[in-house]
């Protein structure tokens, strides 16, 4: 695997930044300041006589304009709830706009700081918000965003991992025993929760997508809004061990059942998706290689200790999946 230095993000340089923000009626004063961000690019933008936006160019051939269109539908009908979300900005009527072959969207300017996750009230209050995301999330479902399930999280990591020669030969059988394993334990969880519902979801709920101020939190990147359980929202919230997870757990659970019914039968599937994301996540980066701002940002990824590291992680996952749920 090599980074190819004709990505088409190489072709997103500041002018073309800069033209695309001003070709919806906007004047921007030159400043620019990249934020955080390798699947997309980002940034934050200065407007003339204004209060700077956030400029999110999407990578290319990703989404097609009806999922990414129902993305921001999705956050506009959370912030017209009074929800605290970051929703795109609307010019001429649209929120998607097209300039030098990329698709970009605008976003108001949120600062924020980490929450304060050891503080029951800060998971209490949380919860409360994830509550009426979900409230919301399961009055209607996405038509066109596709939806967490075993197969597009696990399988087809899996399968793509395999095909494209990412494992380091003399590992790769292990990789695949082991996957194969982990993937089965994933399977009885699922049996194990039974018909569980689906509903619309932010998707991607870790700390770094939470940003607090005094007036509590607000959600920030619904890029990976998909469908899947209720649970896909709330375990990354969840940390260290048992003992802790389950009083997490609870205080999450104290603010969200405020809005939103909650089935215990998901606890069943912590352990199983915490699996599905270490597959995905090494998909993820092993299919972005060619951007040369992956092997910049994890230049541990096509190391012999990281792919150890990961069968070791999925080793581990397979025997927490046989353990109890955690208790609610």
């Amino acid at each position: 695997m090599t980074p190819d230095a004709a990505h088409p993000y190489s072709r997103l340089t500041p002018d073309t930044l800069l033209d695309a923000v001003e070709s919806v009626g906007l004047r921007a004063d030159g400043r620019l300041l990249a934020l955080n961000s390798y699947e997309n690019r980002v940034w934050q933008v200065w407007i003339e006589d204004e209060a700077p936006l956030v400029a999110k160019f999407y990578r290319p051939e990703r989404w097609s304009d009806e999922q990414i269109l129902e993305e921001h539908a999705f956050a506009i009908e959370l912030a017209e709830a009074e929800i605290p979300v970051v929703a795109p900005l609307a010019f001429a009527g649209r929120t998607l706009h097209e300039h030098g072959g990329f698709r970009f969207a605008l976003f108001p300017r949120r600062g924020g700081r980490a929450p304060e996750f050891d503080d029951p009230k800060v998971l209490e209050w949380i919860g409360r918000f994830l509550g009426r995301i979900h409230a919301r999330g399961a009055t209607r479902a996405f038509a066109h965003r596709p939806a967490l399930s075993i197969a597009s999280f696990g399988e087809g990591p899996r399968d793509w991992i395999a095909a494209h020669d990412c494992v380091p030969r003399d590992l790769l059988e292990s990789w695949t025993t082991t996957v194969d394993h982990a993937l089965a334990g994933v399977r009885r969880c699922y049996e194990r929760a039974g018909d569980v519902a689906t509903i619309r979801l932010h998707g991607d709920c870790h700390a770094g997508n939470i940003l607090w101020t005094d007036e509590g939190p607000h959600f920030v990147d619904f890029d990976d809004a998909r469908s899947g359980p209720a649970i896909q929202d709330l375990w990354m919230l969840l940390s260290g061990d048992r003992a802790d997870q389950q009083r997490q757990l609870c205080d999450v659970l104290a603010g969200y059942e405020d809005f939103a019914d909650f089935d215990p039968r998901e606890l069943n599937l912590i352990e199983a998706l915490r699996t599905l994301r270490l597959l995905h996540y090494a998909a993820w980066i092993a299919s972005r290689w060619d951007d040369p701002a992956f092997p910049a940002a994890f230049p541990w990824f096509a190391t012999q200790r990281w792919w150890q590291d990961q069968i070791l992680g999925l080793r581990e996952q397979i025997a927490l999946m046989d353990e109890a749920p955690l208790l609610v």
